[in-house]
């Protein structure tokens, strides 16, 4: 490695450190202006929101660190750039494709780390995180509620109207049994609840239908062992958050075959576990682009273009998003889909820099 791939890789790193270091501290005083009176309303102990914060920083930076390291990147590279060290750089044959080699080493770090950290350490804090929200700021589970139909086995489905998740209660449940699509019984109650093991309907009805005939069943309270879990009628909606990426892929699976309506949501979550830290790549290309051009505004006019672009992959991002969670959006085509647009715009950039 040549000193300048030393200097280039110590100057990436080092901002984008710094630079993270100086937005999360701003990141927690924001979020801790917002929820201070809910955390004296609420009682909450000092040592549980310390450790909520611990989990903010891992949920904050795992969002926000790609714009984090494209700003680091601009500032840095156009502060070099107004001191004439990449005019002289290029000055002394070193082609602009070669002065760009060390600041794709120091992503490739930054994207290794990443992908270790979404995959397998990010999902447990969020899981705390979203937990202490629930718990101790917003009294609502973040959930899907009402109109439930549920696939719990190759051969049965099940279906109700609403369910309270606080009372593991759920109104006008519907059991279907079928074999090779023939319906072979099925079961009604006005209201299903898990009572200690077991579940518990009232006015409940079974219809066991034969090939000439069929029997009914009708009893006011019926205590028995269904093959689900009550929680699986309405899992959390971040849940595929706190799933490392190997519970996720087993997640995903089994709300296909169940026909969840959060399936697109799930998915979403997978990709973002990959484009995130690849958009690490493009953003660097991007900021080497526009920075590495000495202008007549300095390092703020740099700093004004980098923060444009970055708010408008937030934008596009979260657009996109929420067209997934909405509607039937493409999962893949919305995470892709923003890390194409801005491979182009990245790609544009980067020859206009290199002529």
């Amino acid at each position: 490695m040549k000193i300048l791939d030393r200097y280039i890789i110590k100057k990436y790193l080092g901002t984008f450190f710094i630079m993270f270091g100086l937005f999360v501290p701003i990141g927690i005083m924001v979020d801790f202006a917002e929820k201070i009176d809910k955390f004296r309303e609420n009682e909450v102990p000092g040592d549980l929101i310390f450790n909520y914060y611990i989990d903010f920083v891992w949920y904050f930076g795992s969002q926000l660190y790609p714009v984090f390291l494209f700003l680091a990147v601009i500032w840095f590279t156009s502060r070099i750039a107004n001191n004439t060290e990449i005019t002289a750089i290029l000055s002394s044959g070193i082609s602009f494709q070669r002065f760009a080699q060390p600041y794709f080493i120091s992503a490739s770090i930054v994207v290794v780390f990443a992908i270790i950290s979404v995959m397998f350490i990010v999902p447990n804090s969020n899981k705390n995180f979203n937990e202490f929200i629930s718990e101790n700021i917003k009294s609502e589970d973040k959930r899907k509620t009402s109109r439930l139909f549920k696939q719990i086995n190759d051969n049965e489905f099940i279906y109700v109207s609403s369910y309270d998740p606080n009372r593991q209660r759920g109104l006008n449940f519907t059991l279907e049994n079928f074999d090779k699509n023939i319906l072979k019984h099925k079961i009604s109650a006005s209201t299903i609840r898990w009572d200690d093991s077991i579940f518990r309907l009232t006015n409940y009805i079974k219809r066991s239908i034969l090939e000439n005939d069929e029997i009914i069943e009708k009893v006011t309270r019926k205590d028995t062992i269904l093959d689900f879990d009550i929680e699986d009628l309405a899992p959390l909606n971040y849940v595929a958050e706190t799933l490392n990426f190997f519970e996720l892929n087993n997640l995903i699976r089994y709300e296909k075959i169940a026909g969840s309506p959060l399936i697109n949501s799930h998915l979403l979550v997978r990709h973002k576990r990959f484009t995130i830290p690849l958009s690490c790549f493009i953003l660097t290309i991007i900021a080497i682009s526009v920075s590495s051009v000495k202008r007549r505004g300095g390092t703020g006019s740099n700093l004004a273009i980098g923060v444009a672009l970055g708010f408008l992959y937030i934008f596009l991002d979260k657009i996109f998003s929420v067209l997934v969670i909405k509607s039937n959006f493409s999962p893949a085509l919305a995470s892709w889909g923003v890390l194409l647009v801005f491979l182009i715009i990245a790609l544009f950039l980067l020859r206009k820099a290199v002529r």
